[in-house]
């Protein structure tokens, strides 16, 4: 029988713990100490894309690193933390989701989604949901996952990644003029406390200037930051501007940026890991599922 994905929390936990280890090497380990049958090995989810145990693999690891138990060393690899350690030097710990909820980290990426009611691969769901209600919360809690793991990702990377990643999005949200013309603007860093400009339209007739900051999350943006980019658009004598971060922007930051008469649009880190996944920016489609209804016009229309 393959097991929950929260039955596999503690053993993935206790593989990181070995060392730094693979994903693939992982799914291995595990279907070897459950004893999987090979029909059991290489049963796929609907989708017939990936395994259901190598995926229920994968989602015990994403949410013991949520919870701060794991951390990503480089692609596809992982390793224990200090917390991680201690969470496993507890035998009698039950380690699941509700073990995971002491953790402020886990607790706000739970926060993302509309709901926390349903967990994927869970049994006990939220009573008198209904088949739609469940599969939309599922579908928040991937996406969670998702910008979990894009934001990871991007503050893993390069600045030269970011500005790239940048780019690619607003050309995504149909702006700029050409991925050429754009990627040169958006390059030019160090302009005056301005990161670039891309066009608005095609023709460039009117322009957007843009700063990006790829901070961790707890450094976040304050007024001051606010107030420089609008000094820096001054100069240029600009009336738009989109401020990018991966972390976030206080209150005041806020407040100052809607105080101000530049119409300034601030995009924080779970913002734009959720503009990636609506315009398919770092991510692509896995599997599309459809929702049909009953088509009454057609029995109307035909019931005679």
């Amino acid at each position: 029988m393959i097991p929950d994905y929260q039955a596999l929390m503690r053993p993935v936990l206790e593989c990181a713990a070995q060392g730094e280890v693979h994903i693939g090497t992982v799914v291995d380990t595990l279907a070897t100490r459950f004893k999987l049958s090979g029909e059991e090995r290489a049963e796929l989810l609907p989708s017939g894309k990936q395994p259901r145990f190598a995926n229920r693999v994968h989602w015990a690891k994403s949410y013991l690193k949520q919870a701060g138990l794991l951390k990503s060393t480089r692609r596809g690899y992982f390793t224990i933390t200090d917390r991680g350690k201690a969470v496993l030097d507890d035998p009698s710990a039950q380690i699941n989701r509700y073990f995971l909820e002491r953790f402020d980290e886990f607790n706000d990426f739970l926060s993302r989604t509309k709901g926390t009611a349903i967990t994927i691969d869970e049994h006990t769901l939220e009573p008198g949901a209904t088949p739609d209600e469940i599969l939309r919360e599922a579908h928040d809690s991937i996406n969670a996952a998702l910008s979990a793991e894009l934001l990871e990702r991007i503050l893993g990377a390069s600045p030269a990644f970011f500005e790239r990643l940048i780019i690619n999005l607003l050309l995504a949200m149909g702006y700029g003029g050409s991925p050429e013309g754009a990627g040169m603007a958006l390059g030019q860093s160090g302009d005056n406390g301005v990161d670039g400009v891309i066009d608005q339209d095609p023709l460039g007739v009117d322009q957007i200037y843009v700063q990006a900051k790829r901070y961790t999350d707890g450094n976040g943006i304050g007024p001051a930051a606010i107030r420089d980019f609008f000094g820096a658009l001054s100069l240029k004598k600009a009336q738009k501007g989109i401020f990018v971060t991966t972390s976030s922007f206080s209150a005041a930051a806020t407040q100052t940026a809607h105080n101000l008469s530049a119409r300034i649009v601030l995009i924080n880190g779970t913002q734009l890991t959720k503009l990636m996944i609506k315009y398919g920016v770092g991510c692509r489609i896995e599997e599309t599922l459809y929702l049909k209804k009953v088509d009454e016009d057609f029995f109307e229309q035909n019931s005679s």
